[in-house]
């Protein structure tokens, strides 16, 4: 069973935008803190951003005040709006719990490059 599918990304040129989802199995979804994080060529992988439980959000110094994270209880599904992209955002980015707790997902890919 498939518990996180992460999809959104793509080719984006510096100072763009890309909204990432993240659906979620009900399970995980309703009874967790999640979270997203990102993984670029040749680096290990690293948090983004999380909330408690659809509470507070919090965020990776690299990515405060451009990215956003929310969720959408209705869907199961929790976003990361990622604005004023740089190159060095680069990565596949990748949600889970946080902690992490789940099997990572297949990931979707952003390339920001000119």
């Amino acid at each position: 069973q498939v518990e996180l599918v992460e999809s959104g990304g793509g080719l984006v040129q510096p100072g763009g935008s890309l909204r990432l989802s993240c659906a979620a199995s009900r399970s995980i979804f309703s009874t967790n803190n999640l979270g997203w994080y990102r993984q670029a060529p040749g680096k290990e992988r690293a948090w983004v951003a999380s909330d408690i439980r659809g509470g507070n959000t919090f965020y990776s110094d690299s990515v405060k005040g451009r990215f956003t994270f929310s969720r959408d209880n209705a869907k199961n599904t929790v976003y990361l709006q990622m604005y004023n992209l740089k190159l060095e955002d680069t990565a596949v980015y990748y949600c889970n719990t946080g902690p992490v707790t789940r099997p990572w997902g297949q990931g979707t890919q952003v390339t920001v490059s000119s």
